[in-house]
Parts: structure tokens; sequence; C-alpha cells
């Protein structure tokens, strides 16, 4: 369970405290680099924050943000875009950073509660209004003459996720094996008429373009073009779905040259805040704190999901097996 007060941020605050009554802090600027459909959920957070911190500590604080695919923020922060925390899709895009870079320490998913995940999701499907395609389950994507939209997983977080549970549906059905598995995600790219860099360009392409029968995306995703096109389109929950947890990190030496460690730390604790937890339940994603995804009830539906450990083992084994140059998703893509 999520500790309602952390140590670090009271020891942050006692320190603010002591170094406010001196005189008022300087502004500081934090950059959170995040993926496609975080917008509304930072920008939301982001605007909490600064007020919680400004009346703890008297301190202005900034948040910009950037966002792309995971795959292609985490290149980004390897690359030299100077993040002070990275908000991203997977385990493994920060990991990278951590490895190839060697900005933050390979323990980094240890620094925060529930590895480092302050919320949850999962893959779930978008259809237009009506279902005219009649479409019910994964089994149904992949019949002839459906057209859905995913995003691309060499880029996209969104993407692995749903790669991933499309292969552990085919996998646990009665029967199921990997060479089942396979062609089955093969026949599933075989109805895909465009791949987009990430989740939020896939939605674009869905709903604004008019591409595609179905989009199979994030949870928050589908429920927020729910709210944003009312009466437009309806949601189709699968039998089973992958649970995602995306995982957030302080970028420690960027941080540290910075001088922006400290509230940096802060920012990434609030997300487990009550306040924190419930501006995450409104923007559709899944809050750890068991009072708040309580009171959100309603806004989840209930849904059979497995773990990424359970069918794949952990984000490496998966990473090597089916998204690195020349794995599975390569042979499948390139081969039609």
């Amino acid at each position: 369970m999520i500790k309602r007060t952390l140590l670090t941020i009271g020891l942050i605050l006692a320190s603010a405290a002591s170094a406010s009554g001196q005189g008022a802090a300087k502004p500081v600027t934090l950059l959170n680099v995040s993926y496609d459909p975080t917008r509304e959920l930072y920008q939301a957070f982001n605007a909490a924050f600064a007020t919680y911190w400004k009346g703890k500590t008297g301190q202005v604080v900034t948040v910009n943000m950037s966002h792309a695919g995971s795959a292609k923020s985490a290149r980004s922060v390897i690359d030299g875009l100077e993040a002070d925390v990275v908000t991203l899709a997977l385990g493994y895009d920060i990991d990278a950073i951590a490895a190839q870079a060697r900005l933050l320490p390979p323990n980094w998913q240890t620094r925060l509660p529930e590895n480092s995940s302050p919320y949850t999701s999962t893959i779930i499907f978008l259809v237009r209004k009506g279902n005219p395609k009649r479409i019910r389950d994964w089994n149904d994507l992949v019949r002839p003459g459906i057209s859905i939209i995913p995003a691309n997983p060499k880029t996209s977080g969104a993407a692995r996720w749903t790669y991933l549970a499309a292969w552990g549906y085919a996998l646990r059905k009665p029967g199921g094996d990997e060479a089942k598995a396979r062609d089955f995600v093969t026949r599933f790219y075989r109805n895909v008429p465009v791949l987009d860099a990430g989740a939020r360009g896939a939605t674009t392409t869905f709903i604004q373009r008019g591409i595609g029968d179905v989009l199979v995306t994030w949870e928050n995703e589908a429920l927020l073009a729910m709210k944003e096109e009312a009466g437009k389109y309806d949601i189709v929950i699968p039998s089973v779905s992958i649970l995602a947890e995306p995982p957030v990190a302080v970028v420690e030496r960027n941080a540290t040259r910075h001088g922006t460690r400290a509230v940096a730390q802060a920012y990434l604790e609030y997300l487990y805040t009550d306040q924190g937890q419930d501006i995450i339940a409104r923007n559709f994603y899944r809050p750890r704190n068991p009072d708040v995804a309580a009171r959100y009830a309603s806004t989840f539906p209930k849904l059979n999901m497995f773990t990424l450990k359970e069918v794949f083992g952990d984000w490496a084994r998966a990473n090597a097996t089916h998204f690195a140059d020349g794995g599975i998703f390569d042979q499948i893509y390139l081969s039609h």
C-alpha cells in the first residue's frame, strides 16, 4: 500500500522551510520528458504541484514538458535532452537511459513505491458508434476486412503493451503456444494500414483522419476520447489484456547538475499523495491508492489482466525477443 507520508518529502520540506527563513528561494524549473498521452494528466498535475510547493516552501516551480513516443523520448534523453524527470510508458525505456547514458542508477526502480509506477493502465479498444464491425474481442481484430489502428512498437510504449497483450491473449487461449501466438500477431499487423510513432498520433489517425475500424490503445486514451468526442465512439473491453505499469524516475545526474534534485524528487513523490492520486484517476489512469481507486471504481471497467512477468519474464527479455532490431516484430512486419 502506498505510504500516506513519504519521509523524503518531509526532509525536503524541512530543509526548504529553513532556507526560506533566510530569504525567498529562487524560482526553479523542471523538465519532465514523458510519453504522448500524458499531456492532460501533467497539465493538471503540474499546476497542483506548483501550488502545493509554493505553499509549503515559498518557492515558485515551473514544469516544462516534452512529449513523444516513449522509446523516442528515452532516446532524446540519452542523446542529450536535459530532463530532470522522466515519466515513460515502460521500464525498459528508463533502463536504457540508465545503461546507455548512465544518468541514473540501475536500481532506479527501487527509489519510489510500487516499483516507481504511481499508476497503471491497460489496453482496450475504441470503435465507432454502434460498433458496426461487431468487434468484441482480440479474435475479431484479425478477421479479414477489419482495419485496426495501433501505434508503432519500435517507438511507442503503448504499442509495445498492445503487441504483448495480443501475444499473451493468443498464448493463454486453450491450446495456445508460441507458434500460434506468432501467427495471431502476424495476422493482427496484416490488418494495420498505418503505424503512427506514438499513441496520441494513432488516436489522431483514428478520430481526426477517420481511418480504421478500431483503435487499439491505452485505456486512458480511449476514455479521454469518449469524454471529448461524446456520442461518436464506443469502448470495447476485451476478455483479457495486460497490466501496464508506466514508471517514473528522477534523472539524477541532470537534476544534480541543475540544482533541482530535491524538488524533482518531491515532484514525483507528490504523484503518490491523495491529491496526486485523485488527479491521476480524474485523467483516466488507474490510481495505486486503494481509497482513491474505490472512489473512481465506476470509471474503470473490471478486466482480466495478466502481468508482463507472468508471460514474458521481464522487459529485457521481452525487448530482446520481440522489439530489438531483427526481433519478432521486425520479422512479422517486414514480411507483409
